[in-house]
């Protein structure tokens, strides 16, 4: 069994009803969630003319490698409506796998952990609610000490559902 970390956003249509599907979703094929954050609102990243997004972290307990994972979340985006057509751009759901067990993967579709995380407060702050002490394999800090360090100025606001 494995365990892999997972990141939510939307901010397209019913943005909590959409990932709460995707969770549903993945529950059903790729594993058991064995701890998920709280809700968050955060002003877009990268293109920032666009909607607020709603983002969370979870944990799952998976049998999938990490390539199998990555197909499962790709399909249940396109379930879901996800469309790529912009980098960074509004989408109805975008699940990035952040951390799979303590592996370091460098593939052409997949890198692990996920290279961004350490930049980005609206990754960080759900992490460190349903894992402070995990450590990253590569950087060999904790997510506390991550998100103690980073200078994303970007506003994560908790959201009460």
């Amino acid at each position: 069994m494995h365990t892999a970390y997972l990141s939510l956003g939307s901010n397209i249509g019913d943005r909590q009803g959409i990932m709460t599907q995707a969770m549903m979703m993945l529950e059903d094929i790729a594993g058991r969630v064995v701890r998920q954050s709280a809700f968050y609102s955060t002003k877009a990243w990268g293109i920032t003319d666009q909607p607020d997004f709603l983002n969370r972290c979870v944990a799952i307990a998976t049998e999938l490698s990490a390539k199998e994972l990555l197909d499962t979340i790709l399909q249940t985006e396109r379930n879901l409506g996800r469309e790529r057509k912009i980098k960074w751009g509004e989408r109805t759901i975008d699940i990035d796998i952040l951390f799979y067990d303590d592996a370091i993967i460098h593939e052409q579709d997949l890198v692990v952990p996920h290279p961004y995380l350490q930049d980005r407060r609206f990754i960080l702050v759900p992490m460190a609610e349903i894992a402070p002490e995990l450590m990253h394999p590569v950087l060999h800090k904790t997510i506390r000490q991550l998100l103690e360090e980073c200078n994303d100025a970007l506003e994560v606001i908790p959201v009460t559902c």
